[in-house]
């Protein structure tokens, strides 16, 4: 019986048809992220654009670089809208993010100030857009809440001008068995001050932990920050939802909090830092490309 011809012990997988931008701007931006690698090239007004070649590179398999990050694949999240921090970049001016929140953004139980989340943020930001100058900065106080934050927002947030503000907001009010009404009217009120100094915002929920899982009010505070998000057009970034979807994938979250059971451990930090960013390269992306299609 004739055999069959044997093929080349490095022989790929066939062919497929080359993908172009609008196929995978979020493929591309989660790799670009995870891999470091400069998937993003600078158009003629400084804006980032994701080549159809890149593209394609980025969409083959990057097992290896997701198991050497320990970072599980980011889910499809809301889509971030980010006008002024776009804007900005399209003149040329540094991009400014301010992270405030409380121990969550502080980095409580990393191993040092380089594995909080914004720090891990600012260099995933880097990696995927170097030619881009963008500084995130920490307004992260452990053991505060919606009340003390949005006590500080305005010397704290708003003096320094930035473009995007990440609130990360909620956990202790759940460990507090904060009233969802007063946070959530002062959750609003924060936002509706930061749009009116023109800033973009993204709200950040809870994470999933022992000790926040425990409290009765973690699960009505994160619906809380969810109504704010679509009553006022900001941005959300479903942390619970995150990680719960790491673990379908067979990371339950826990591996991703530290030894105290409430905040996360390095590689928690890192994981949400990169999904983050992959949301704010795609959003840049999305709205160059909107802005070109006009």
């Amino acid at each position: 019986m004739a055999s069959t011809p044997r093929q080349p012990a490095n022989a790929g997988p066939p062919r497929k048809k080359v993908p172009t931008e609008q196929d995978c701007p979020g493929q591309a931006a989660e790799a670009a992220v995870q891999r470091g690698m400069t998937a993003i090239t600078i158009g003629l007004r400084g804006l980032p654009r994701i080549s159809a070649l890149v593209c394609t590179l980025l969409l083959l398999p990057v097992a290896a670089t997701r198991a050497e990050l320990h970072c599980p694949a980011v889910p499809a999240l809301p889509a971030l809208h980010l006008p002024h921090l776009h804007a900005a970049l399209q003149r040329g001016i540094e991009g400014v993010i301010v992270a405030i929140g409380s121990s969550s953004t502080q980095g409580v139980m990393a191993s040092d100030p380089a594995h909080s989340y914004p720090a891990v943020l600012q260099a995933a930001l880097a990696r995927a857009m170097p030619h881009l100058h963008l500084a995130v900065l920490n307004r992260g106080i452990g053991g505060q809440d919606a009340p003390e934050e949005l006590a500080r927002l305005d010397a704290d947030v708003i003096a320094v001008r930035p473009q995007l503000v990440i609130w990360q907001v909620g956990a202790n009010g759940a460990l507090r068995n904060a009233d969802p009404m007063a946070f959530r009217r002062t959750v609003a009120e924060g936002v509706a001050r930061l749009h009116a100094a023109a800033i973009d915002v993204v709200l950040m929920d809870n994470q999933h932990a022992p000790r926040v899982d425990a409290t009765a009010e973690h699960a009505v505070l994160n619906e809380m920050l969810g109504d704010v998000a679509v009553a006022t057009g900001a941005g959300l970034f479903p942390r619970s939802r995150l990680m719960e979807s790491w673990g379908e994938e067979g990371a339950p979250p826990v591996e991703f909090v530290s030894t105290d059971g409430l905040h996360h451990n390095d590689r928690g930090y890192t994981c949400v830092a990169r999904a983050m960013a992959q949301g704010i390269v795609t959003a840049l992306h999305e709205t160059r490309a909107l802005s070109a299609s006009r």
